[in-house]
Order: C-alpha cells, then sequence, then structure tokens
C-alpha cells in the first residue's frame, strides 16, 4: 500500500482518459446539489475532502469488470484502467463533472433525491476573494438552461446563457478549470469586456493568485492498493470506508469478478431465485447465502479429490470460488435447497417467519444438494438422521453466530455419519438444553421458540373448534398464529407468575378465529362456551387439547400451576423426540424450584 498526494488536475485528467475507473461493484449513486457546492466550497477555499482510495488494475487474481464514470469521454472507449476507484467515488464524480466536464452535472435536490435535476455550476470571483463570504454565496448553481427564474419561470432572476451575461455577474463557470488555457482564456475575455479596467485587471490577477493556481494545484491524499492485494482485502477495505454509500456484500464482488469473463451473475441469481427461491421458506435466502452454500459444496467436493483440501465457506473461499465451479453446481445446489425446503416441510415449518435459524438453511440446502446425487435423500433413515441433526441444531441453540465453522464441520460429519452410526456430528454432539430454558422462551425471536412451535404442528394438532388438522393449508387459511392458552387477561387478573404464563409453556398454535372465541377468561369457560356455543363435545374437545400436549382436566379445572409442569413435561419429551437426546436435569433442585416440581 502507497500513501502520496496528488493534484486535483491530474486525477481528474486520469478519469477524462479512463486511466482511472470504477469496478463494477461500485454502484452508480447521485449526490444532492447542495453536498456538491459544499465540496466544491472545501477546493476553492483548499480545506481537506479527505483521501481517496485506489486499486492499482492488473492482477490476474483479482479481476473486475470496470466502467468509466458517468460523463467520463473515453465512455464507450476500450480503455484498460491502471486504478479503479474503491472509495472516493462520489467525490471524484462531483469534481469531475462540475470542474472537467462540459455537460450539465446530473445531481438531485436535498428534499428529493429520487428527482434527477441538472445543474451548472459558476464562482463568484469577487466573493470568492473574501473570506467572510458564506459557502452558498460563494458556488453558484443554475438548470441545465442556465437561467434561474421565479413565478413558475415569468421571471429571470439570472441569466447566464450567454458568455457575456457571464461577465456582467462576475461568475465564472467551473468547468473552465479543466485546464489553464481555458481559465485563461475566459479571464482575458472578461477583461476585454471591461476594456481592461485597471480594476478588473487587478481583480484577475487577485483572482489568478489566490484561487485559480491553489484550486487548480490543490492535493488529495490518495492511498494505492498494490496490484497484489487479494479479494477479500479488496471487500473488507470496501466495507470499511464506504460507510456513505450502498453497503457492499461478496456478491458483488463475485459478480464483478465473473463479469471480466461475460458472465452475468446478477442475472443468474434473479432467474433463479424468480423460479425456485420465491416460496413460503426459500424467499428468505440471498445471493450470499446462495454462494456460501456453493462454496461449501465445491471445497467439499474438491476434498474427496485431494485430502488436503479444506472444507470451509468463509469470505475469503466465497471470493475464491471459480466460475467453473459455479458453474457445475448451481443447478445441483437449487436442487438441495428445494429438497431441505420439503424436509423443513414435513417439520411443519411453513414460511420463512417460522424458520428457527436461516443460517441453517445453507448447510442443509447442501448436505441435500450431495445426498441428490447419489439418490440417497429418499432413504428413510437418511432423512430422519439429517432432522436429527437439524433438530440438534436448533434446540441446541448452536446456529446464533459465527457458523461458517460449524457449516464446515456439520457437511462433512454428517454426510459420514450417515455411513458411520459410531461417529455423530459435532452439532449432535454439542446439544444441550436446560429444561429451566422453557420458562426462558417469551417471544419468536428465539430459535428454540420456533422449534417448539413447529413440534407442536407435526403432532397434528387439531383447532380446538372446528378439528382441523393444522396443516399448511389450514395453517395460510386460517391465519394461524401462536396464543396463550390460560389467556393474558386472565392470568394478569389472577396475578399468576408472568415468568410461566408468558412463556412457550402456556402457549400453542391457534387460528385467528378460535382465539377471538377464546377471549381473556378462564379456561374452564371458553371450555364450556365451545361445548355449548359450537356443539363441540366434551370428547372431541379433550382430543383436541391432548394434540397441542394439553392436559383437558388440568384446563377444565383452571389448575395453571399443574397445567404448567404437565406441558413442561410433554414438550421436553417432544424435543427429546425429536433431537435423539436425552435432556437431563429435569429432576434438579434449579427445575423444581422454577416449576415448582420435577419434570420427569
Amino acid at each position: 500500500m502507497e500513501t502520496h498526494d496528488k493534484s486535483i488536475s491530474e486525477l481528474l485528467k486520469g478519469i477524462d482518459e479512463g486511466k482511472i475507473q470504477l469496478p463494477d461493484f461500485q454502484r452508480s449513486w447521485v449526490w444532492d446539489d447542495d453536498r456538491i457546492k459544499a465540496l466544491l466550497a472545501s477546493v476553492i477555499h483548499n480545506y481537506p475532502i479527505g483521501a481517496v482510495m485506489f486499486l492499482a488494475y492488473g492482477n490476474e487474481n483479482v479481476r473486475f469488470k470496470y466502467r468509466t464514470i458517468e460523463g467520463s469521454t473515453s465512455e464507450g472507449k476500450d480503455v484498460v484502467p491502471t486504478h479503479l476507484i474503491l472509495d472516493g467515488q462520489q467525490r471524484l464524480t462531483a469534481l469531475y463533472s462540475a470542474l472537467f466536464s462540459q455537460a450539465a452535472v446530473k445531481t438531485c435536490l436535498k428534499i428529493d433525491r429520487k428527482k434527477t435535476i441538472y445543474r451548472y455550476y459558476y464562482l463568484d470571483i469577487e466573493k470568492s476573494l473574501d473570506l467572510d463570504v458564506e459557502d452558498e454565496e460563494l458556488i453558484v448553481s443554475v438548470p441545465d438552461s442556465k437561467r434561474k427564474t421565479s413565478d413558475f419561470g415569468r421571471n429571470i432572476e439570472l441569466d447566464l446563457t450567454t458568455q457575456e451575461m457571464e461577465f456582467k455577474n462576475k461568475l465564472i463557470p467551473l468547468n473552465r478549470f479543466a485546464s489553464w488555457q481555458n481559465v485563461s482564456d475566459w479571464t482575458t475575455n472578461f477583461q476585454r469586456y471591461y476594456d481592461f479596467d485597471s480594476s478588473i485587471c487587478e481583480l484577475c490577477g487577485k483572482f489568478n493568485n489566490r484561487v485559480v493556481q491553489m484550486t487548480m494545484g490543490y492535493q488529495i491524499p490518495v492511498i494505492s492498493l498494490g496490484k497484489e492485494t487479494p479479494k477479500e482485502a479488496v471487500c473488507r477495505v470496501f466495507e470499511n470506508v464506504n460507510t456513505g454509500g450502498v453497503p457492499l456484500t461478496v456478491f458483488e464482488l463475485v459478480v464483478a469478478s465473473y463479469s471480466a469473463d461475460d458472465f452475468e451473475l446478477r442475472k443468474d441469481w434473479e432467474e433463479r431465485k424468480e423460479k425456485f427461491f420465491n416460496g413460503d421458506i426459500l424467499n428468505v435466502v440471498t445471493a450470499t447465502d446462495f454462494l456460501t452454500a456453493l462454496t461449501l459444496l465445491s471445497t467439499y467436493k474438491r476434498k474427496l479429490i485431494d485430502d488436503k483440501v479444506a472444507v470451509s465457506c468463509k469470505k475469503k473461499d466465497v471470493l475464491n470460488l471459480s466460475l467453473t465451479e459455479y458453474k457445475k453446481y448451481a443447478d445441483v445446489l437449487t436442487e438441495g435447497f428445494v429438497e431441505a425446503e420439503r424436509i423443513l416441510q414435513e417439520e411443519r415449518i411453513f414460511t420463512s417467519r417460522d424458520l428457527p435459524y436461516t443460517t441453517q438453511l445453507i448447510p442443509i440446502a447442501a448436505i441435500c444438494a450431495l445426498l441428490v446425487q447419489d439418490h440417497r435423500l429418499k432413504i428413510v433413515n437418511v432423512k430422519n438422521k439429517i432432522k436429527q441433526w437439524y433438530w440438534c441444531g436448533v434446540f441446541g441453540e448452536l446456529y446464533g453466530s459465527a457458523n461458517e465453522t460449524r457449516y464446515a464441520n456439520d457437511i462433512v460429519q454428517v454426510i459420514d455419519w450417515l455411513s458411520d452410526d459410531s461417529n455423530p456430528p459435532k452439532t449432535i454432539q454439542d446439544f444441550y438444553f436446560n429444561p429451566t430454558r422453557l420458562l426462558g422462551l417469551q417471544t419468536k425471536q428465539s430459535a428454540a421458540y420456533k422449534g417448539i412451535m413447529a413440534l407442536i404442528l407435526k403432532n397434528h394438532s387439531k383447532d380446538f373448534i372446528s378439528g382441523s388438522e393444522m396443516d399448511f393449508v389450514a395453517y395460510k387459511s386460517e391465519n394461524i398464529d401462536i396464543h396463550h392458552i390460560f389467556p393474558r387477561d386472565y392470568c394478569e387478573k389472577s396475578n399468576l407468575p408472568r415468568a410461566k404464563w408468558n412463556s412457550i409453556v402456556n402457549k400453542t398454535p391457534i387460528s385467528y378465529s378460535t382465539n377471538r372465541e377464546i377471549g381473556g377468561v378462564a379456561p374452564s369457560e371458553y371450555i364450556s362456551k365451545i361445548e355449548k356455543k359450537r356443539k363441540v363435545s366434551s370428547a372431541d374437545l379433550d382430543l383436541f387439547f391432548e394434540s397441542h400436549w394439553l392436559v383437558p382436566n388440568l384446563l377444565r379445572s383452571d389448575a395453571f400451576d399443574q397445567f404448567i409442569v404437565a406441558r413442561a413435561k410433554a414438550l421436553l419429551d417432544a424435543i427429546q423426540n425429536a433431537t435423539g437426546k436425552t435432556i437431563t436435569g429435569r429432576d434438579s433442585e434449579e427445575v423444581i424450584e422454577a416449576f415448582g416440581a420435577k419434570l420427569l
């Protein structure tokens, strides 16, 4: 990395000639008129505007598609850059457009950034020599018509349509600063307009010495990253410096990299997403998720050939994913995601909002992609093992953060475990669920909370009134959501402990209409109302309750404390069945203190 200063003239000339361009992942965006004027005023006053960062272009390992800055005369020409702009895009674009390009500057109003307008920028010669003048008076911007008007265009407040009008108003176009000759020609004609009046000549002399020379020679600190800089470093640098623009993702860098080989990754992903990733679960998958899973799959495949290869999907690995590998595995991975979605639906996870962890989609999709290829996914024992691994990850709450290492371990260990029962994956070995955790599950934000809801649905739970099973159709059509069994209003009026009544233990999936029927009364009351008003027999209603792991006689007698203990036991049993792991400590002192009884 090198640091040095370059004159604004040299930088803008480099942009104009195409020596300085943008990497394709840099997205175009526009500064508002006020911000451009403030930037120009800082340059005129010789105030610092911050450093810019370039990447030397030409490294075969970091090949990005590039494009010229908008308005550059090299646009459309086959010019290979020497440097790409990593930081400073908008500052350099604004300076180039206002000081160098002869076209109107593309900008917007501060109050309406979506509306594009075009401006020319002028410098007030007299005010530029007065240090007390405010910036907004120093720089004058006018529409591309070069007229400022009021009263809906009826009154012309400023007319700069001719050079004579510029001279009259003592406003020099800032795009004259593209070269010394341009400034000199304008100031000479300016003096001629005033018949070389001595005061005007003196004004021009001061202006040239104090403003023109300082502006043309204005130095901008430039940080240059060498050609050997790896993609990962480019991505990290860009993320650190690009605080004002659109956040850069790994996907954007890979798009730019593949573009250099004439492959439109963005288009490929958009078509793939439209066809396969717009369903109720997979709509949450991002382009970066897809690349991460594909890297996981491709490195696993590489390891099968060369055991020295590490299975990994960290950022640097994704950035080094070759286009050949992408083309080779993208379709089978897509199929892996689709199969993963089917498995999750079998486990009664119906929508992306119900996913305990969106991150766990990455390894399960990669695993399914491998099993699709060798036709093992249809084997019941294989699918059951995948489900066991999945639930261990959910109820062990193991996918909350820093997942790349776990992804890599899981794909290797799960595939090995499918053929050898003696060594279960680390995610299964790491599983631990503290029984008192049930009382901590108070909101839908928790993975284990969502997981328990899925297990209740998988138990063929039925609606309390209609008796309809809460399958996918009912889930969507009946607006099923999670509600209290002992209603909130009743619990608060009865001064029952919130830690218990607001926990997952006292909640279950209930349709919107049934929840309204329940209201805020004691279970015994709403049970009586359902039986009388809805003509549901006691025997049937008891069966409906049992499908939710609810003990009917405890609800009918409003026995809250006993109900909580019984439901907690049932939920722990369900978690054990799903994970294939024993939950220890169900008779500990901590459990007895929290629940008032053992949970065995």
